[in-house]
């Protein structure tokens, strides 16, 4: 009978305290969300500082000033606008509501994850002006996952925005 006894208020003192904790987990889940989670930072490529990276529109203007065969060297801060559906081995940032730059990646040596859209990033590199022909410009569509009368639409070189990025610094 003790022994029953010794069970039963062992089995309610568990019990009591589980609820309380159950309680605090709760309330320590509220302080959480109302206070700002600290910004999520992965690096790929070369690890590289943000300080005195530059704005994207200060960047459009840099490139405004380049012609093809220039190039300089940047660190600069954006908006990933879409990322190669395949493999993550491109990406275009944005510069203003109706220009991006086409980020590749030195070497091919790392890719980006495929769900970075939307993500603040600061590339490290080097910018410059260069002409894609119509054949990669197919290549890219196809890897962005247009339709296949999108690709077709593609029937003239474009001049781009280029960048290749030695590092890459994503913010979530």
């Amino acid at each position: 009978m003790k022994k029953s006894i010794l069970f039963l208020s062992s089995i309610l003192l568990l019990a009591a305290c589980n609820s309380n904790k159950t309680e605090n987990n709760k309330n320590e889940t509220a302080t959480e969300k109302t206070e700002k989670a600290p910004e999520k930072m992965a690096f790929f490529g070369e690890k590289f500082e943000k300080d005195g990276s530059i704005s994207k529109t200060a960047m459009f203007e840099r490139y405004n000033n380049l012609k093809p065969g220039d190039t300089i060297d940047v660190k600069f801060n954006s908006t990933v606008n879409s990322v190669c559906k395949k493999k993550g081995c491109w990406t275009k940032v944005a510069l203003d509501e109706n220009n991006e730059a086409m980020v590749r990646f030195k070497d091919y040596g790392f890719f980006l994850p495929m769900n970075s859209e939307n993500s603040d990033i600061t590339v490290n590199g080097k910018a410059f002006i260069t002409e894609i022909s119509v054949n990669e410009l197919k290549h890219y569509a196809k890897d962005a996952g247009k339709s296949e009368e999108e690709i077709a639409k593609i029937t003239e070189p474009k001049r781009t925005l280029a960048f290749e990025a030695d590092g890459v610094i994503l913010t979530k």
